[in-house]
């Protein structure tokens, strides 16, 4: 399963920014009276659905020294509930022909099935069974908990680029859980008991702290009375809180991370800086910080690119992204990796050159109004990805933006200016950075 979503790993992948255009097509949003929301995606033009169950309870939300339970948790409401048998869930919806999975992050845990239309009651019947009877016992923690383990061995201690954007993350932010890593440090991971799953399922799983997203061939009545039918009897939990994380103090100094590894193959350099998210009802920052991501490194055109690959030849590659879907303060990220022959050093030193560059010559008009048709292409595009615009939804509302938010963000980025770009450049300031070198270790040619 995508038991987590891994974004922390993001400082370590060497991927171009994907610029992601919101749809603005016929969507629904209302709520129940226990307070869960819900938002219906409108698409008839195939006989399936979407059916999304999204909480506002990711492995940023957990309580001191639990890291990983939100992680945890989710493996374990697959196990079995007071109407169903442990995997009874998964078996159901692969009988009926669909499938399903479950992702966390830093902001929100989330489970979904894809299934033809007239299966949806059958999704909501057994959704909303876990979401208030999941049975979990001391056997099925014992298991899990195995499971969870071997899968940071397996993705996280057997990677380098893992271990060293964990590093990076944790250097970021100094008290904020988004230094956390998702799946969780291994030491606390190790002791998670059935009261931590309990605890933090009690608080977290509840209707007022979820969102329902459907999207497909439904009409917004058919969820109501459904939604209404199956989760409507669930009441909300009167102890859940606003959510409070702590804040992360002002970062008045450039810290820098140093990781050795023997496997390390490729050594690069990562660069990021702490940065607003996307804020609901002022997305202009974040519209100007995306296109500001795209221009310097977003693809074979870019100026880093341009500049550290072709014009220098001091790279094989380089590229910059922004994730502005975040609820509180996020990061704007650059890699480069040197070319042979090239250190670590005098990577980092043509990187600094290429940004000063940059700030010196200001946007190029035509790049960026190239990148503002791609972004009204993408936007056209998104309308026939019934899973991506549930995604986005879900995501959206989860880190503490609006639908009207969503549907809004096309034109907001389509009206950012150069000015408004150079404006955001100033946003990336050398005390607020973190940089890292992944290397082998000294003495070991690289």
């Amino acid at each position: 399963m995508l038991r987590y979503l891994h974004t922390a790993l993001l400082s370590a992948i060497i991927l171009p920014t994907t610029l992601l255009a919101e749809t603005s097509g016929k969507v629904t949003d209302f709520e129940l009276d226990n307070g869960m929301q819900v938002v219906v995606v409108e698409d008839h033009r195939a006989p399936v659905v979407q059916h999304m169950l999204w909480y506002r309870a990711g492995s940023a939300d957990e309580p001191k020294g639990t890291s990983g339970i939100a992680h945890f948790l989710e493996h374990l409401l697959f196990k079995a509930t007071d109407t169903l048998e442990a995997g009874e869930l998964s078996a159901t919806v692969a009988a009926n022909g669909g499938t399903d999975n479950a992702f966390t992050s830093y902001d929100y845990t989330a489970y979904f099935q894809r299934i033809a239309a007239d299966r949806l009651e059958l999704m909501m019947t057994m959704e909303a069974d876990r979401m208030k009877n999941i049975r979990i016992t001391q056997q099925n923690i014992e298991t899990e908990r195995d499971v969870i383990i071997e899968e940071r061995n397996q993705r996280t201690e057997n990677s380098p680029q893992a271990l060293f954007g964990e590093q990076l993350s944790a250097a970021q932010y100094l008290n904020h859980h988004y230094g956390i890593p998702i799946i969780g440090w291994m030491h606390e991971m190790e002791e998670l008991s059935l009261e931590d799953a309990l605890d933090f399922y009690e608080l977290n799983y509840s209707p007022n702290n979820a969102i329902l997203v459907v999207s497909g061939d439904v009409t917004p009545e058919e969820v109501r009375t459904l939604a209404e039918k199956h989760y409507g009897p669930i009441p909300a939990n009167p102890d859940l809180k606003e959510r409070r994380r702590t804040e992360e103090p002002p970062q008045n100094a450039e810290r820098r991370v140093l990781y050795r590894d023997a496997r390390v193959a490729q050594p690069y350099v990562s660069r990021s800086y702490l940065v607003p998210e996307r804020d609901s009802g002022a997305q202009e920052t974040a519209a100007a910080l995306m296109m500001l991501a795209e221009i310097l490194g977003g693809g074979s055109t870019s100026f880093l690119t341009e500049k550290l690959q072709f014009d220098e030849q001091i790279a094989t590659y380089s590229a910059a992204w922004y994730s502005g879907v975040s609820l509180d303060d996020t990061t704007f990220r650059m890699i480069i990796v040197p070319a042979a022959g090239v250190s670590l050093e005098e990577g980092e030193a043509a990187l600094d050159k290429t940004i000063a560059a940059f700030l010196e010559e200001g946007v190029d008009q035509e790049q960026l109004d190239r990148i503002k048709l791609q972004i009204r292409a993408a936007e056209i595009y998104a309308q026939d990805n019934v899973d991506g615009i549930a995604n986005r939804y879900g995501r959206a509302l989860t880190s503490g933006l609006t639908v009207k938010d969503v549907q809004e963000w096309p034109e907001i980025l389509d009206a950012v200016t150069a000015e408004d770009i150079m404006q955001a450049a100033s946003l990336l300031k050398r005390e607020a950075s973190v940089t890292g070198w992944l290397m082998r270790p000294e003495g070991e040619s690289q």
